[in-house]
C-alpha cells in the first residue's frame, strides 16, 4: 500500500515508490541504489549542478525557437533552470560522483529534479509527467552524452577561473614579500650548496613569477574546454535533433553562461574525445609540482629554529608537537604538498579514464569530472590559505643571512675575475680548511686590497651582470 510519504513512478525496470517530496524521481533513485561507492553527491559540486541546469535551460530555448516545445513549457523549464542555478534543490542533486553509465544518472537526476520544480511553477504536483516530463521534455533534443560533457566543461570552466583568481592572489602575496625583501642579502645554492649571493627578494620573486605563467597556461587550457558537443546527442550524428539546434543551442548556453562557447566542427570526434580533459589535468599537475616546490623551498629555508637554514621565520599557526613544547612546523606549506600529491594523482586517473574509452564514447568521464573538481577546488583552496595563512606573514632573519654570506665560501666565485680562478680554488680550500673567511685570506695572501674587496663584495655588485675590470 502507497504511504502518503511516497509517490509511485515507472521505468523500463518496473515500478518503484519514490519519497513524495523528493525533486528526483525513479531514475535516481535506481542509482542511489546501483552506485553506493563513495558517499559524495554530485551536488559537492556546485559548479556541475549550475552547469546541468544551463544546459538544460539552453536546450529549451532551442527547440522554443525552433518551435518544437510550447513557450508553457519553456518557460516553467527556464524558471527552474534558474531556480537551480540560484542554489535551489541542490540537495536534490543525490547521485554519487562516481558512477557506471557515462554520467547518464546524472543526467537523469537532473532532468528529474528541473522537470519536477517545473511541474511545480505550472501548478502540478511533482511525479505529474504526464504534464512535463523528464525526458520528452527536459532533455529533448539531447542525450547524456552531449549533456553531460558539455556541463562538465562548463563547471570546469568556472572553476578554472575561480583558481586562476585564487593564484593571482598567492601571486601578489610573494610580489609584496619580493619587494619588502629587495635589499636583503643572501647565499643561493644550488644542490643544497653554497652558490653565490642573490637577495631574498629575488628569492620569492622567482615565486611569483612561476605562479604567473601557470596563470597564462590555465587560461590557454581553458580555452581548449570552450569548443562543445551539445547537438552531438547519442554518438556525434545529431540523430533526433533539428539541423539547426546545435549551433541555436550553443549560441544560447553561450549568453546563459558568458562563456564564448564553440560547436566542435565534428561531432562524432567530440563525443568521443576527452583530450582537452587530458590537457587541463596535465596543467593542473604542473600548477601543483611548481606549488609543491616552492613549499618545499620555504619549509627548507625556515627550518630550524637554530639547528636549520633558518633564513625566513613562518607565521606560527598551532602547536606542532603533543610532546615537545614549544615547537611549530611549517603546517600550511604542508598541506599544500599534500594538495599537490593530490593533483598529481588525479592526473593518473585522468590518463588512464581517457585511455580506456571505446569506440564512439568515453564511459569513463565521471572519474575525470570527479578528479578534475577536486584538483581544482583543492589548488584553489590551497593557494588562498597559503597566501593569507602563511605568505603574508613571513619575516626574514636578517642577522642570519649576512652571518651566512660572511662567512660563506660561495663569495668566492665573485672574485674569480679578479684574482683567477687558480687563486680562487686555493682560497676557497684554505678557508673550508681553516674557518677562516674568505675575504680574510684574500687580504693575508695580497690578492686584492680592502678598498678593493669592499667594492667588489657590495651587495648591488653581486646580485646582478656588471662589467668586469680585472685587477692589473
Amino acid at each position: 500500500m502507497l504511504a502518503p510519504t511516497e509517490r509511485i513512478e515507472h521505468d523500463l525496470l518496473g515500478d518503484l515508490a519514490v519519497p513524495a517530496a523528493a525533486c528526483y524521481g525513479i531514475h535516481t533513485l535506481r542509482a542511489l541504489e546501483n552506485f553506493p561507492i563513495t558517499g559524495i553527491p554530485i551536488s559537492t559540486y556546485p559548479n556541475l549542478i549550475n552547469a546541468l541546469a544551463s544546459v538544460k535551460e539552453a536546450a529549451a530555448l532551442a527547440n522554443r525557437e525552433l518551435g518544437l516545445l510550447s513557450e508553457l513549457k519553456t518557460q516553467a523549464i527556464v524558471e527552474a533552470c534558474r531556480q537551480v542555478r540560484s542554489g535551489a534543490a541542490h540537495d536534490q542533486f543525490v547521485v554519487d560522483v562516481i558512477q557506471g553509465g557515462a554520467g547518464t544518472s546524472t543526467n537523469m537526476n537532473a532532468n528529474e529534479v528541473i522537470a519536477n520544480l517545473a511541474l511545480e511553477h505550472l501548478g502540478h504536483q511533482r511525479g505529474e509527467y504526464a504534464v512535463l516530463h523528464p525526458n520528452e521534455d527536459v532533455n529533448l533534443g539531447q542525450s547524456t552524452n552531449d549533456v553531460y560533457p558539455t556541463a562538465l566543461k562548463i563547471a570546469t570552466y568556472a572553476g578554472i577561473m575561480q583558481l586562476v583568481d585564487a593564484m593571482a592572489t598567492l601571486r601578489t602575496s610573494f610580489e609584496r614579500k619580493a619587494e619588502e625583501f629587495r635589499s636583503d642579502l643572501k647565499m643561493g645554492r644550488t644542490q643544497l650548496q653554497d652558490a653565490v649571493p642573490m637577495t631574498l627578494g629575488q628569492e620569492f620573486s622567482t615565486f611569483a613569477v612561476m605562479l604567473g605563467e601557470d596563470e597564462e597556461r590555465l587560461k590557454e587550457a581553458a580555452k581548449l574546454i570552450c569548443e562543445i558537443n551539445l547537438g552531438a546527442t547519442a554518438i556525434g550524428t545529431g540523430i533526433n535533433t533539428h539541423p539547426e539546434y546545435a549551433q541555436l543551442a550553443c549560441g544560447h548556453l553561450s549568453g546563459v553562461t558568458g562563456i564564448p562557447l564553440t560547436t566542435s566542427p565534428n561531432l562524432i570526434e567530440a563525443t568521443q574525445d576527452v583530450g582537452s580533459f587530458v590537457q587541463l589535468s596535465g596543467v593542473l599537475k604542473r600548477v601543483a609540482v611548481k606549488l609543491s616546490k616552492t613549499c618545499n623551498d620555504l619549509r627548507l629555508l625556515s627550518s630550524g629554529p637554530r639547528a636549520g637554514l633558518g633564513e625566513i621565520n613562518l607565521p606560527p599557526v598551532q602547536a606542532g608537537s603533543s610532546i615537545m613544547p614549544g615547537k611549530v612546523n611549517p603546517v600550511i606549506p604542508e598541506v599544500v604538498n599534500q594538495i599537490a600529491f593530490e593533483v598529481i594523482g588525479n592526473d593518473v586517473t585522468v590518463s588512464f579514464a581517457a585511455e580506456a574509452g571505446q569506440l564512439q564514447l568515453n564511459a569513463f568521464e565521471p572519474i575525470i569530472a570527479h578528479s578534475l573538481f577536486k584538483s581544482v577546488a583543492h589548488l584553489r583552496a590551497g593557494c588562498l590559505t597559503l597566501a593569507s595563512k602563511c605568505i603574508d606573514g613571513i619575516t626574514a632573519n636578517r642577522d642570519r643571512l649576512r652571518s651566512i654570506v660572511e662567512n660563506s665560501i660561495g663569495i668566492v666565485t665573485a672574485l674569480n675575475p679578479y684574482i683567477g680562478y687558480t687563486h680562487a680554488t686555493e682560497v676557497a680550500r684554505e678557508a673550508l680548511a681553516s674557518g677562516r673567511s674568505v675575504a680574510e685570506i684574500v687580504l693575508e695572501k695580497g690578492l686584492l686590497s680592502q678598498m678593493q674587496l669592499d667594492e667588489i663584495l657590495q651587495p648591488v655588485m653581486l646580485t646582478k651582470p656588471r662589467k668586469v675590470e680585472p685587477v692589473a
